[in-house]
């Protein structure tokens, strides 16, 4: 038995995702035998920590201070091991556009992009720019928070009329935006899961579509039961689904990760291209990763055991 700090809760924008992914995980670590300490998420953290004595910490946070890397440095400080990626692949995955640069110099296929600031906006006239970046981008285009999670802040701009309320839109969600060509296609999500007994013996696990019944794969799309289909594995060609998985595989070793993570890319015209890469995947019961390892045969219990494995066993 293993005393488990449960990290979830916080105070980012995805508090109840991140609630809801902690309970189930909870639920399972006792199913499993271990001792667990529940942790939501505050300025009393370390106190709690030290409080709980526990032997390691299973991260469960979702957005900023728990997928930033903020939380697991302090993990670190404190010498708690801890489940999935470590502090700079943390840092690289929530921050959208040192992602895109990683893929881009590592290889693999992403949307162009252009990234501004509230900065420069503000203080250095980029909106007089925005006429060439939509020309070099071509619409349509694509605005988001750089640093934000589960869709949060997405707003999309068909035309050069709908742009400016799109950069608004995201603006209010962060100082950061990145602006994206739009890819028509189907999406899709390849959730990647240690086998517990190393950092670099990962399984892709089967391929998962959403197919959201709204216009749109946003907030709601994704944590509302009802609101969008999911197709798991997902109907593709033998060597459309080889390419996917060897893309996702690519990307799990570019960014660093370890634990378990998500790999999100659209399939258009021209093949896979990698969306993001999400560090600490939703473990709710809408959320694809778990839907995954069902399709696979690996139980939620056996997924958070080999989690908690692989962070024992660094």
């Amino acid at each position: 038995m293993t005393r488990v700090a449960v990290l979830k809760g916080g105070r980012s924008l995805e508090r109840q995702v991140s609630l809801a992914s902690g309970a189930r995980v909870e639920d399972a670590l006792e199913r499993l035998g271990h001792d667990v300490a529940a942790i939501d998420v505050g300025g009393d953290l370390v106190a709690q920590l030290r409080r709980s004595e526990a032997s390691v910490a299973f991260v469960a946070l979702h957005g900023r201070g728990g997928e930033d890397g903020t939380v697991q440095e302090l993990l670190e400080v404190l010498e708690i091991p801890y489940t999935g990626s470590g502090v700079h692949a943390c840092m690289r995955c929530f921050d959208k556009v040192l992602t895109k640069y990683a893929l881009r110099e590592g290889g693999l296929p992403t949307p162009d992009w252009v990234s501004l600031s509230e900065i420069g906006f503000q203080d250095l006239g980029a909106a007089d720019v925005l006429g060439g970046i939509a020309e070099r981008l071509r619409f349509p285009l694509v605005v988001k928070p750089v640093s934000q999670g589960s869709s949060l802040g997405v707003k999309h701009a068909p035309t050069a009329a709908e742009l400016p309320a799109a950069l608004v839109g995201a603006l209010s969600y962060g100082a950061r935006v990145l602006l994206e060509h739009h890819i028509e296609g189907r999406e899709l999500a390849v959730s990647l899961l240690a086998r517990g007994d190393g950092d670099s013996d990962v399984e892709a696990l089967p391929i998962v579509e959403a197919l959201p019944r709204g216009p749109e794969y946003d907030f709601a799309a994704r944590y509302e039961i009802g609101e969008t289909d999911f197709v798991c594995p997902a109907e593709l060609d033998d060597d459309v689904a080889d390419r996917v998985r060897e893309i996702a595989l690519s990307a799990w070793r570019l960014m660093g990760a370890r634990g378990f993570a998500r790999v999100d890319m659209i399939l258009g015209a021209d093949g896979p291209t990698v969306l993001e890469v999400n560090p600490i995947p939703g473990l709710t019961e809408t959320s694809l990763l778990p839907q995954a390892a069902d399709a696979a045969g690996v139980s939620f219990d056996q997924v958070v055991e080999r989690v908690l494995a692989e962070a024992l066993a660094r």
